[in-house]
């Protein structure tokens, strides 16, 4: 599972910490906003009340219920006012209004207070009687007011949700506004990062835009150098390379060109004391084995130099479809036939069914009889070779196994090497052309010893193409 960018991460923490303080500054603004109407709210109706409370003293002193209706007939005008009482000091009622509006309902109460500097309120004093503490008592009644709160709920449910439209409104204002940011701070990466894929898969001339953010910038333009330093290492490499390839070529151009004149030297002789012993005698009857010589190295000389033109310039492959298995038998059926492998048994197994693989069937033919040839030479002419085929999903695996005399132990790391031979003619260049095959296919070959005795061969070759260019080739033909 891919794991979230820093884009993606930045806008989660922005979009949680700008949400969280979104919510919180809302919450906090709407407590405020409704304390602060609730507040005006009920001081409103408290000053009703105190208003009330005044203008309905004298009609408590008199006694007079008329005015005291009318009074709380006048303050039931009052929108939102349910109910108005006013009552005596002995809590009796002396005046009652009332309309029907939608609840819920509060109440508030004020006392009705006597003025201290009234003159008519002074004379009537001796009607209200004294506290135990000897203090008059000036309040001679009350009021309540019973009013109704659906319309300040309502109100405040209203500037709620346009308080919280307007939270969330900023709030994705904010995050849009912080993603454009986040998005120009990201994209510089990305950006870095795309090059580096690039790169990777072998752009090598691919560089990244600077930007215009400084700290991207700076970091654009040291991947930049850093690449340009790749390039200028990777040429000079590139060189070493060339110039030590160069010298190894010509180094094992002079080790085979000593190995030739070694080996031409000695067949040259045998013709040449051939050809003076014709000369001394030409009519003699035992001049056919003469003539036999020089054909045999004459044929030596000339497998000599084609073993060492095809490794020195193999040519190139044509990778096409094939059917391996079939191929296999093939090979199989023809080298059985030769002369040489007339006391040769061959077993093994090679599945029936079509093994379709992407290689160059010429090529790998002479590769496997480069390797059966070995086989035959390590039986001596004269034993059994094990070929074993498997088709697999993705490889062709073939095993090539004899009964021989098998390889010495310091010779298998080097067997696949050029001029490397346990053999007296050999010039070590089969098996190395044939490693040089398997490579060109992208597959892999290795060599061990059997118990009891005897070389096991293994090839593994993929069957998709995969080729790597081992030929110095300019194409390669499907």
């Amino acid at each position: 599972m891919k794991r979230p960018g820093i884009h993606f991460r930045l806008l989660v923490t922005a979009f949680l910490v700008i949400s969280l303080t979104a919510v919180t500054l809302g919450t906090i603004g709407v407590k405020m906003f409704h304390d602060f109407v609730q507040n005006r709210f009920e001081e409103r109706f408290e000053f009703l009340a105190r208003y009330l409370a005044l203008n309905s003293e004298l009609g408590i002193l008199i006694d007079q219920r008329s005015i005291l209706s009318q009074l709380a007939e006048n303050l039931l005008s009052e929108e939102d006012v349910a109910r108005v009482f006013i009552y005596n000091n002995a809590d009796e009622p002396l005046a009652e209004a009332s309309k029907v509006i939608p609840g819920p309902y509060a109440t508030v109460e004020s006392p009705v207070r006597l003025k201290a500097s009234s003159e008519e309120s002074q004379a009537f004093l001796w009607v209200f009687p004294s506290s135990s503490s000897g203090e008059s008592l000036d309040i001679i009644g009350k009021v309540k007011v019973v009013y109704s709160t659906s319309q300040i709920n309502r109100l405040l449910k209203i500037i709620t949700v346009r308080y919280l439209w307007l939270t969330a409104g900023l709030a994705v204002l904010c995050l849009m506004i912080f993603f454009f940011i986040s998005r120009s701070l990201v994209s510089p990466l990305t950006r870095l990062a795309h090059t580096a894929r690039k790169v990777g898969a072998g752009d090598l001339q691919r560089r990244t835009l600077p930007g215009n953010i400084p700290e991207t910038r700076e970091v654009s333009l040291a991947f930049n150098a850093m690449l340009d330093s790749l390039e200028r290492g990777r040429k000079a490499v590139e060189q070493a390379n060339q110039e030590m390839a160069r010298q190894n070529l010509l180094a094992e151009m002079g080790k085979f060109s000593m190995m030739i004149a070694h080996e031409i030297k000695n067949p040259l002789g045998i013709i040449k004391s051939s050809f003076d012993l014709l000369k001394k005698d030409p009519a003699d009857p035992s001049n056919s084995i003469l003539i036999e010589y020089i054909e045999e190295e004459i044929q030596r000389i000339n497998g000599l130099i084609e073993d060492f033109l095809s490794f020195a310039k193999p040519a190139k492959p044509s990778f096409r479809v094939v059917d391996a298995n079939g191929m296999l038998r093939d090979c199989i059926d023809r080298f059985g036939r030769m002369d040489t492998t007339k006391e040769i048994q061959f077993k093994g197994h090679i599945p029936e069914i079509s093994c379709l693989s992407y290689l160059d069937p010429d090529l790998f033919r002479r590769a496997i009889d480069n390797i059966l040839k070995n086989a035959v030479e390590a039986c001596n002419g004269c034993g059994v070779i094990f070929v074993d085929a498997a088709c697999m999903d993705e490889i062709w695996r073939l095993d090539i196994a004899d009964d021989g005399c098998g390889i010495a132990e310091n010779m298998t790391d080097k067997i696949f090497n050029p001029f490397v031979t346990t053999r007296a003619k050999g010039t070590g260049l089969g098996l190395a052309y044939t490693a040089q095959v398997i490579s060109a296919h992208s597959g892999t070959i290795a060599v061990e010893n059997r118990n009891p005795n005897g070389a096991r061969f293994r090839i593994e070759i993929p069957r998709e193409p995969k080729m790597i260019d081992l030929f110095d080739m300019d194409e390669v033909k499907e």
